[in-house]
């Protein structure tokens, strides 16, 4: 996940990080934000330059914030192969 974010634009960063800073030192802030998806999964909600949205799925591990994946929304629903993702990283943490 690193490397996606470090290949995003450095304006994209910044607001990435900063809404990342906001749900992990705010915890609970809500929507719009954040919102639940379920099985111990949230996903951070922003919206970065040139009109896309990025989400970054994690999970809470022993009171840490785990960023598991990332993407940029490209329809309405969040894809089917990212929250997979997302899963397969959370049993990955909790062990």
């Amino acid at each position: 996940m690193r490397v996606w974010l470090k290949s995003l634009p450095v304006a994209d960063r910044r607001i990435l990080g900063e809404d990342i800073a906001t749900v992990e030192y705010g915890w609970p802030v809500g929507m719009p934000l954040y919102r639940p998806l379920g099985g111990g999964l949230w996903e951070v909600r922003s919206d970065l330059t040139q009109n896309r949205i990025g989400r970054i799925i994690f999970c809470v591990v022993q009171g840490h914030m785990v960023l598991l994946h990332a993407f940029i929304k490209k329809s309405q629903k969040t894809p089917a192969t990212a929250l997979v993702t997302a899963r397969k990283r959370q049993k990955e943490v909790e062990q």
